[in-house]
């Protein structure tokens, strides 16, 4: 480990005497990435970005973007005979008539869901770590526009084979642009070329799906690589691991053959996800009539929860100037999405704000340890849920025999009744999980040994945890609360002397109080043991130093 391997001094000696880049290589070659699995969500993300771009190509190749009229004569006969668009023809094309077009068609869509969600999984991760922490807010705000930009892919992407399912989507989307006060009927316009559905806005969609986000997400993810490069890897507590270090292994060979294998992992996971699970069958649905709509048609899934706001948002509208505004389509469109997004977004910088915390921060946390944090995700996760869960209403009302008012008016109750609920029972397991934690460091762990006392009671001899456990406890670090107290004169901080300063100083001890310190190990009574469990547990801990 003290020279690099050979395969890299040889690499970077050829670089280095044509282009003076060697010794920039030969120190990449060997960055140090940690070593847990929750790194490997993102990776996900973007093994699945990779795999959509070499079948967006072969699939580009075929498709035709065009709303052109033409009448259907290949393989599948059901359709033969049918008046439908290029672009719907173009797909069943690819479908029955190009060898391998539909394992292709099907590992491309199965690959988009997968992107959105290892996007999705990946930020939860990142956020209920803290690891969007200084100095990695604009790595945070890149991550957010990636997925924002992702969704209208998807949304773009699905609308592209011009069948029944995908253009009632459209429909709702063209509702949506009408709903905008002023400049609504404009946007419409301008996409569908005239009133809906026109005849360009599978082609307008097609560029904007193939080339103009593609462009702009493989632009975003290139800059959040660099960025993290160069920050280098927030890591797990643990032994030894500090602010100043990371603990793991290099980049080569380590991390490249991991990272390797696991490309090769999802891909082969797509592919037989491709190859033996139907999805989007467009030849079912047939080609789109502006007259005609399916029950039970759902969106995919990343699209379901603004699917579920259209549907529990009451009927209501606004007369303003002798215009209407059309609140049950504008709220749902806007409302759920920008708190989401815009509460991601500004999440770091208001914690920053509450706890006066401008240090860095490349140790990551266990959610545990801030259970305010743990609560307001979970919270939010529990939203946007009841929003995707309400977005199959109609499909819950019929498999389950249960009223389609009914289930609407209890969605309506649960989106605020929910979130409460979740942030609630999160705080409250936190806080339990870490006086587990407190108990492990105070006095160990079951050993499986039962003892007895000398008044003839029978205990359980407790030995100390395991090194790399226990040090995995001990990272937890205080969350900083800013400071209150008035000084000797009774006059307080500069910070708590404005209405805006106070609301701060308490928000910030509310979010930052330690209700479970592990200095003080155990308390029996915060915990409800009695004085003599207490007794019980020290012998059991004398025992063990006698043992060892």
């Amino acid at each position: 480990m003290n020279a690099p391997p050979k395969a890299i001094t040889g690499v970077s000696t050829f670089i280095d005497d044509r282009l003076g880049a060697g010794s920039f290589l030969k120190r990449n070659m060997r960055k140090i990435f940690p070593d847990h699995w929750s790194f490997l969500l993102g990776e996900i993300a973007l093994y699945s970005f990779i795999i959509l771009l070499l079948t967006g190509t072969f699939l580009t190749l075929w498709f035709k973007p065009s709303m052109s009229e033409v009448t259907y004569g290949g393989t599948y006969a059901p359709l033969v005979g049918v008046r439908m668009s290029e672009a719907y023809e173009s797909t069943l094309h690819i479908s029955f008539d190009v060898r391998g077009g539909l394992l292709i068609r099907q590992i491309h869509h199965w690959s988009a869901l997968l992107f959105i969600g290892g996007m999705t999984v990946h930020m939860l991760r990142v956020f209920f770590t803290g690891a969007y922490r200084k100095p990695r807010e604009i790595n945070w705000l890149i991550g957010i526009g990636l997925l924002t930009l992702a969704l209208l892919e998807g949304l773009t992407g699905y609308s592209l084979p011009d069948d029944l399912l995908s253009g009632a989507g459209l429909r709702i989307t063209e509702g949506v642009m009408l709903g905008i006060p002023v400049v609504g009927t404009y946007l419409a316009f301008f996409l569908f070329g005239g009133e809906y559905p026109g005849h360009d806005v599978i082609p307008r969609f097609f560029t904007i799906h193939i080339l103009l986000i593609p462009g702009i997400l493989l632009a975003l993810i290139s800059a959040h690589m660099i960025i993290m490069w160069v920050q280098k890897h927030t890591q797990m507590p643990g032994k030894d691991r500090t602010n100043r270090n990371v603990v793991g292994a290099p980049f080569y060979p380590a991390f490249m053959a991991k990272s390797g294998a696991f490309f090769l992992f999802t891909f082969g996971v797509v592919t037989l996800l491709g190859a033996f699970a139907q999805i989007n069958p467009v030849w079912l649905f047939g080609p789109y009539n502006p007259a005609n709509i399916s029950a039970g048609s759902q969106p995919d899934w990343y699209m379901g929860f603004l699917e579920g706001s259209l549907r529990l948002m009451p009927p209501w509208e606004i007369n303003l100037f002798g215009h209407t505004v059309t609140m049950s389509v504008l709220i749902p469109a806007l409302v759920p999405l920008g708190l989401v997004m815009t509460g991601l977004a500004l999440y770091p910088f208001v914690e920053q704000w509450v706890t006066g915390d401008r240090s860095e921060h490349h140790v990551a946390d266990r959610p545990r340890n801030n259970p305010h944090r743990t609560s307001i995700g979970m919270a939010g996760i529990t939203f946007y849920g009841v929003l995707w869960l309400l977005g199959a209403n109609d499909v819950i009302s019929s498999n389950f025999h249960i009223d389609l008012y009914t289930t609407t008016i209890i969605g309506r109750f649960a989106i605020f009744i929910g979130p409460a609920i979740a942030y609630f029972v999160t705080y409250r397991m936190c806080i339990g999980l870490q006086r587990r934690d407190a108990d492990v460091l105070g006095h160990g762990v079951e050993s499986g040994v039962i003892k007895r006392l000398p008044n003839g009671q029978y205990i359980e001899v407790h030995t100390p945890a395991a090194e790399d456990i226990a040090e995995h406890i001990r990272g937890k670090r205080e969350i900083p609360v800013l400071e209150s107290s008035p000084d000797g004169d009774g006059v307080p901080p500069k910070s708590a002397r404005t209405a805006l300063g106070r609301l701060r100083t308490r928000m910030s001890e509310t979010y930052g109080t330690d209700l479970v310190p592990l200095g003080n190990g155990h308390d029996g009574h915060a915990d409800g043991h009695d004085g003599a469990e207490e007794e019980h547990a020290a012998v059991g801990a004398g025992d063990r130093k006698e043992l060892h």
